[in-house]
């Protein structure tokens, strides 16, 4: 099998690394150009430092660098040749706040499957001689971490790629994109026109001109970061690595986040990184002659004033600095996004062209590995929601946003991001119609992509504070409670008493129209959407391997027209694609997002009808409108449409209306529901209430990764109805399952990702957590061995501690759902 043609741009450590995945699975038929010489073309791959470490909140970016590390400790080595150099990693702490974000990371490691460690300073001290063991507190040690020389791994993965059938063409500029219809068919440079079935940028910082030949917007900035070398360290000529190449060393990789700074050896010097100066975002135009007098144009001069007060902490940490200085130095350009991840996958509007960009040393193999199976076998082996280039709203692919959050990316590098921190810059971007009224509640905002969503609201702090809120939070760590409110728990337990208003606005819905709009969804959904008029459905979306790609609540509002519920930008570009492909196929079916036209509230509780019904022209009761229903009526003298669903597990609807009518709906309400106790509540209240229900969150419970077995559901799952990834899913193993827990301790509380060890000692990780107004305990899914049963007890690490969890059933509150049907009389 050759497969495909190939044409891969951009010849450095991901456009190498994925020639040769490609031609190790059997794609032989590769061609991969580059701008600048081979092998060392020029970009961040010919001057990067080399570190690679597994450590990450992000369970994929971790997978990615685990695999990186395997990879490159395999490829050959020579004696004037070292791939890679397993010294170690050391993290230093200076802080008590970064000392808790060790413990933070020690618990992202365990649960990824890396080797970790708490030490102390000593410890410390003793990894790393250099370091003064009274400028730190402690550290953790991840001895697998390790240095790349990049350019050696490039040269033996293209020399292996070429051996298995690869062109690699040097010197050789991009001119364009050839396309047919909406198809790649071609790249086309001075030498003529390379052939093409599949194009893969893997341009680095020029990634953003190749993607504007395909009107794709890449969201990265291309930004410098300083990088020295000092002078010779007399301590260090006595261990001093005999092999040759840049991962030669003998200390481990020392970084020193709470100044911005890392540090790695080579031979008698010390090379030191910097992020604590201001972001120097790259001005491409004049990119070549801003590095005429550098080795390459990845290289920008270096600016000494901004590296003094790195000079200045270096030597206070490392006081053998002292007697040395700066040798050389320079600004390195590397690509950040707005979020800081990579930027992969396929062109949602062109077939055939993909994205590989804004990819470091460190994940560069993982990445590569994922990109050919996802391109060989139609999904990935891992989760790439969180790096898919469709996982942006198209505000968030606007210049001003991709510069400013670029930035933002590169300043906090280093820094301590508390899981519910919410940014300062870029706000009030998209907001729902009723954010005045919100703000006038004051609420406390969290965006979602580019939404601004109400967590909770001051005003509420007249509400009843619920009784186990003070006796617990005695125990409670100021981390863990730390950008949150006792009021979320006042809200939620308001709604459970009376009725809640929530607006729900901010979650993305589709319009799915035309004459083949039931055949375009069937084989797309676990259910079959060929309902009557007023149903709804949940369903689940698969992958072709039997992953849960999304789940998503279908009304059929008319005959040919459907109304989708969806899980972000996505699921948008998923839909749109899969239409496009349609329609080139002769189907009538249209995809229209209509989120901006329209506004949704939440009405949920035991009070939910005695609020609505007097309302309402048409009868909303739970034997008049039942659960999974919707009809179109009049609240208010407002248009409506009532869908009977709820994500709270109380009685209630989500009431659809145009933005226009918002406010004149959400007034009327709230005027009526005053003697009802009716209260607004936010995020923090509604996630609080579906974790209490036992519903899941896709992207934080369940992902492309899980089965539908795996993730709780099956139920979602028809069982006459054929759809994609029916077959792998029916003989996917069950290798893990999600389960609720509940802690022994009212007074624990968790923030996700922390690691959880069952009674045989396998490890899984917590995904959702909420503190239970009901249960006066916390809740808690996580992933952990399908032996697991109800009663079970695990033992789950949060920061230095370690807290007993009972394994529990699914739903803790209201499990016969009488609640949910309105029987709480």
């Amino acid at each position: 099998m050759t497969g495909p043609r190939v044409v891969i741009i951009g010849a450095g450590i991901v456009g190498t690394s994925l020639a040769d995945e490609l031609t190790g699975r059997g794609w032989t038929d590769v061609t991969v150009l580059d701008r600048g010489p081979l092998p060392a073309t020029g970009g961040s791959s010919s001057h990067a430092p080399g570190l690679v470490f597994a450590t990450n909140p992000s369970e994929t970016l971790s997978r990615f660098a685990q695999y990186t590390v395997d990879k490159f400790r395999g490829l050959a080595e020579t004696s004037d040749r070292l791939c890679f150099n397993p010294v170690g990693g050391l993290e230093v702490a200076t802080t008590e706040a970064r000392m808790t974000d060790l413990h933070r990371k020690a618990g992202w490691a365990r649960a990824w499957g890396v080797s970790a460690r708490i030490v102390d300073a000593a410890e410390c001290a003793r990894l790393h001689p250099l370091l003064d063991p009274a400028t730190v507190l402690g550290g953790l040690h991840t001895p697998t971490d390790g240095l790349a020389d990049a350019l050696a791994c490039v040269d033996v993965q293209r020399q292996r790629a070429e051996a298995a059938g690869a062109r690699f063409v040097g010197d050789t500029r991009v001119r364009a994109i050839v396309t047919t219809g909406d198809r790649v068919t071609g790249v086309e440079t001075a030498d003529g026109i390379h052939p093409a079935d599949v194009v893969v940028s893997c341009a680095g910082f020029w990634g953003v001109e190749i993607g504007a030949m395909v009107d794709l917007r890449v969201p990265l900035v291309a930004m410098g970061h300083q990088y020295v070398e000092t002078t010779t360290v007399d301590p260090l000529r006595g261990s001093v690595d005999p092999r040759v190449g840049k991962a030669a060393a003998t200390l481990p990789i020392l970084r020193h986040q709470d100044a911005d700074l890392y540090y790695r050896q080579h031979g008698d010097r010390i090379g030191i990184g910097y992020y604590g100066h201001h972001a120097m975002p790259v001005d491409m135009d004049r990119l070549y002659r801003d590095t005429r007098e550098q080795p390459m144009p990845s290289m920008l001069p270096f600016t000494p004033a901004d590296f003094a007060p790195a000079w200045t902490e270096s030597t206070r940490v490392l006081p053998s600095l002292a007697s040395a200085s700066v040798a050389d130095g320079f600004n390195g350009i590397f690509s950040f996004t707005p979020d800081g991840g990579p930027v992969l996958g396929p062109h949602p509007g062109l077939d055939g062209f993909w994205v590989a960009e804004a990819v470091w040393v460190t994940q560069s193999a993982g990445v590569a590995r994922t990109m050919a199976h996802w391109m060989i076998d139609g999904s990935p082996d891992l989760c790439v929601a969180g790096c898919d280039i469709a996982r942006f709203s198209a505000r968030e692919t606007a210049p001003d946003h991709v510069a400013a959050m670029s930035a933002r990316a590169f300043d906090e590098v280093y820094d301590i991001i508390h899981p519910r921190e919410q940014r300062s810059i870029q706000r009030d971007l998209t907001v729902s119609p009723l954010h005045e009224r919100h703000r006038a509640r004051a609420a406390v905002f969290v965006t979602s992509h580019d939404w601004e969503r109400p967590a909770w609201f001051e005003a509420n702090t007249a509400l009843p504070q619920i009784d186990t809120a003070s006796a617990a939070s005695a125990h409670r760590d100021d981390f863990s409670t730390r950008h949150w409110s006792p009021i979320v728990l006042a809200e939620a337990a308001a709604t459970r008493a009376g009725v809640g208003l929530f607006d729900m606005t901010s979650l993305m819905r589709l319009q799915v129209s035309g004459t083949d709009a039931v055949s375009f969804l069937a084989p797309i959904l676990t259910r079959d959407p060929d309902r009557a008029v007023g149903t709804v459905i949940y369903a689940l979306m698969l992958d072709p391997s039997g992953g849960v790609l999304s789940d998503v609540t279908v009304a059929r509002t008319a005959a040919e027209s459907f109304q989708i519920g969806i899980n972000g930008p996505l699921d948008l570009a998923r839909l749109r694609a899969l239409a496009r492909v349609a329609r080139r196929d002769g189907a009538d079916v249209e995809v229209r997002e209509i989120t901006a036209e329209t506004a949704c509230l939440g009405v949920w509780g035991p009070a939910a009808l005695a609020l609505v019904d007097p309302l309402s022209e048409a009868a909303l009761g739970p034997d008049d409108l039942g659960f999974y229903r919707t009809v179109r009526t009049r609240i208010a003298d407002v248009s409506v449409l009532a869908m009977r669903v709820s994500y709270v597990g109380e009685f209630g609807w989500e009431l659809y209306v145009a933005a226009d009518d918002a406010v004149t709906l959400a007034d009327e309400l709230t005027s009526a529901g005053a003697s009802l106790g009716a209260v607004w509540a936010g995020r923090g209240a509604l996630d609080t209430l579906r974790i209490e229900k036992g519903y899941r969150s896709w992207g934080t419970d369940m992902t492309a990764m899980h089965s539908p077995d795996e993730a709780g559901l099956a139920f979602a799952v028809a069982k006459n109805h054929d759809f994609v990834g029916r077959a792998a899913m029916s003989q996917r193993p069950v290798r893990r399952r999600l389960h609720t827990l509940v802690a022994d301790d009212p007074g624990t509380l968790l923030l996700g990702r922390e690691p959880v060890t069952g009674p045989d000692g396998t490890v899984g990780h917590v995904t959702s957590a909420a503190f239970s107004p009901i249960v006066h305990r916390t809740i808690a899914y996580a992933w952990g061995a399908p032996e697991l049963r109800v009663g079970d007890q695990v033992h789950v690490d949060h920061l230095a501690t370690t807290a007993t969890f009972t394994v529990s059933p699914t739903t803790t509150v209201d499990p016969e759902n009488a609640r949910l049907k309105g029987r709480t009389a």
